[in-house]
């Protein structure tokens, strides 16, 4: 078995990537329909690697440049059943429960802005996600200034009162 680093590539620093795992083909239809309900007006891409048949990778999206990095996402990670989310105007605290409610859908790896890799397992010429690398170590432990930040910022957003 031989293990690889997928370094995962995003058109603008701000924007969102979700990876998961799902079993069927309507997947990418379903996944468009639950984001796009989820957020209104939400620009996104998604991209789908089928493991059987024609082992196509399928994509719909709202916004083209979106679409795009997330096929080229699921191209570089090469693994069946694999899907890759990219958000632009959205964060995936939006989107997540519509995701995980979709029947299909297995797993979600991760759900980040951070730099990230996904750990790309191959064996017999097969692939799957093993992992992933999302963002950066600790530098150490949050003190009252910065907690006092934390509770600033989820009001700010209105992601609490």
């Amino acid at each position: 078995m031989e293990l690889t680093a997928i370094e995962i590539h995003k058109p603008a620093d701000d924007v969102n990537v979700i990876v998961g795992q799902s079993h069927f083909i309507k997947t990418v239809e379903d996944l468009y329909e639950a984001i796009a309900q989820a957020v209104p007006g939400v620009k996104f891409g998604v991209a789908f690697c089928e493991a059987s048949g024609p082992r196509l990778i399928r994509h719909t999206g709202t916004d083209a440049a979106l679409e795009a990095a997330a096929v080229a996402a699921a191209r570089a990670i090469a693994a069946g059943h694999v899907f890759v989310v990219m958000l632009g105007n959205a964060f995936p605290v939006n989107v997540l429960n519509s995701i995980k409610a979709v029947a299909e859908v297995c797993q979600v790896f991760c759900a980040t802005a951070n730099p990230l890799s996904v750990l790309v397992a191959e064996h017999h010429g097969r692939r799957g996600v093993a992992g992933v690398i999302d963002g950066d170590p600790p530098t150490g432990v949050e003190g009252e200034r910065e907690r006092a930040e934390r509770h600033a910022l989820l009001r700010r957003f209105g992601y609490k009162q």
